[in-house]
């Protein structure tokens, strides 16, 4: 079990444990803060940072080992995330009392170009989110937050999925869950750093399993893995599937890709 489970899962998987959607820690005051800045603090610095690094990292081929630590030691006490497959986002969205869609702040930030892939999730009648001022996107509160059914957030995440977004859950200063999100991995901050050998969320609780029976070598898993974890190796006189463990972030979409369902997911 990961460290995070130990500290904040009461002995289950971190982010099913319904204490870290709870309104006692949103009666901290330090939250709050962070939730009202969390927009320009968070994302629209973390973006300019981001690109610094990026253009660091393009010459020295690494980053520092302190500030690599530096980095992931913050974000795992602010904004922390895990990838989830859709199992995970049905049962996690399914508990929801309420649900919202907003847009990208990832993709605002660098973009300045709206995208509805972010959905928070309130577990109580208290909406943590209203804190967030949805003047940042240009959009009045009411329009800014688009109240959904959980079956209707379901159903677009899942049609996000099937065009190639990762799905990963996040913190507002750990343990809080507050978000949902459904991104390609050229826009979200998160899966950005790991590019640079920054790992600011965990791996999946699943991973990708090949039934060698039914691969036929096609090469499509490969080419829809957002995290380079697939090859073909040589088998016979055709090729299979291979996974790499260390690799594979347990997203899934390999095995919607996959023709013939050789690929599961199954627990790490």
């Amino acid at each position: 079990m990961c460290e995070f489970c130990t500290r904040h899962g009461e002995g289950r998987i971190w982010f099913k444990n319904a204490a870290n959607y709870a309104n006692d820690l949103l009666a901290d005051l330090r939250r709050r803060d962070y939730i009202r800045n969390f927009f320009m603090s968070t994302i629209q610095e973390g973006v300019i940072t981001l690109g610094r690094l990026e253009v660091l990292f393009r010459k020295k081929k690494a980053l520092p080992r302190r500030l690599v630590s530096q980095m992931v030691a913050k974000a795992r006490e602010e904004h922390f995330g895990q990838v989830v497959t859709m199992e995970e986002i049905r049962e996690i969205v399914g508990r929801a009392a309420t649900v919202v869609r907003m847009p990208c702040a990832c993709r605002w930030a660098a973009l300045k170009k709206e995208n509805r892939c972010c959905y928070s999730v309130s577990y109580s009648p208290e909406l943590w989110y209203e804190g967030l001022d949805m003047g940042y996107f240009g959009l009045a509160q009411d329009v800014g937050l688009e109240s959904l059914t959980r079956e209707q957030a379901v159903a677009q995440m899942a049609e996000l999925e099937k065009e190639g977004a990762v799905h990963t859950i996040w913190t507002m200063m750990t343990p809080f869950v507050g978000a949902i999100c459904n991104c390609q991995p050229g826009d979200c901050l998160g899966l950005r750093t790991l590019a640079l050998d920054v790992e600011t969320m965990f791996r999946g609780e699943s991973v990708a399993a090949v039934n060698e029976e039914l691969c036929i070598g096609c090469g499509a898993c490969e080419d829809a893995c957002q995290f380079q974890a697939i090859r073909g190796r040589q088998a016979g006189a055709g090729f299979k599937a291979m996974i790499d463990p260390g690799k594979c972030f347990g997203c899934g979409l390999c095995r919607n890709a996959c023709p013939q369902d050789a690929l599961a997911m199954v627990l790490r």
